[in-house]
């Protein structure tokens, strides 16, 4: 969400959407109003550490969404790890994972709802010829450039969006609001079987190494490779406002 500009760099103006809640009940809406299966749900997860409170998350976890403050601590470390990197330029069925480049304003937590469902066993619970299923079959074979424009050209994305985003617990900041909470969505590649980290403000997925067979994005080796490492170096900054949603089998099947 962070990092908002107003031009693209061909200078017309850049869309923004209302930035969408970190809520369980509001992501699961959006994706089964798009077209994922009603058999999963995104659920919180109360902590990474304590296996009791872990033990409500049912598994296998598909994706852990992570949201986070966008403090100075992490902008250091995200300019410091990009900047010797080439801009991602992966696409169709080679790609270990299928990664979104965020252009428009805000849309944090939409490209991160749809890094979790486009990767991962939870791609094939997306209900044929739906709008989601339309969306990721386009995707796959376009570069990151071009997918970015997909999203911003896609009017059932934004229409399912705008709705999502005005049934949250709290009243939803305006779409052009500076908001500094950011999402990052972890996930288990179904080519490699290694941990990705995907933010759509990086210059691509980030690998995070090898998982076991039976690992999903909750086991302890995923934890530590990610989110867990992720949390220690931003708890660094001072800022622990972190919440955290994990995307598994709907209680309601």
């Amino acid at each position: 969400m962070a990092e908002q500009q107003t031009q693209t760099a061909q200078g017309r103006k850049r869309k923004h959407f209302v930035p969408l809640e970190n809520n369980p009940a509001v992501m699961t809406s959006l994706l089964h109003n798009l077209g994922l299966s009603p058999t999963l749900a995104f659920h919180d997860v109360f902590s990474l550490d304590d296996p009791d409170l872990l033990a409500f998350v049912p598994r296998p976890a598909q994706a852990l969404l992570l949201v986070f403050p966008v403090s100075n601590t992490y902008e250091k470390f995200r300019h410091e790890e990009d900047k010797d990197k080439q801009e991602y330029e992966g696409h169709g069925e080679a790609e270990d994972v299928i990664w979104y480049k965020q252009t428009i304003g805000n849309a944090c937590g939409l490209i991160g709802v749809l890094h979790a469902v486009s990767n991962g066993a939870a791609r094939a619970m997306i209900q044929q010829d739906s709008d989601l299923d339309t969306l990721v079959k386009r995707a796959l074979p376009l570069k990151p450039r071009e997918r970015a424009e997909l999203l911003e050209e896609t009017e059932a994305l934004e229409t399912a969006h705008s709705a999502a985003a005005s049934t949250g617990d709290t009243a939803a900041p305006q779409a052009e609001d500076n908001v500094d909470l950011h999402f990052v969505c972890f996930v288990k590649s179904e080519k490699n079987g290694h941990l990705f980290e995907m933010d759509g403000r990086r210059k691509g997925p980030i690998d995070h190494g090898a998982l076991g067979e039976g690992d999903d994005v909750l086991s302890e080796r995923a934890l530590e490779l990610g989110a867990r490492a992720f949390m220690k170096r931003e708890a660094e900054g001072g800022d622990l406002r972190f919440s955290i949603v994990a995307l598994a089998e709907s209680f309601d099947d």
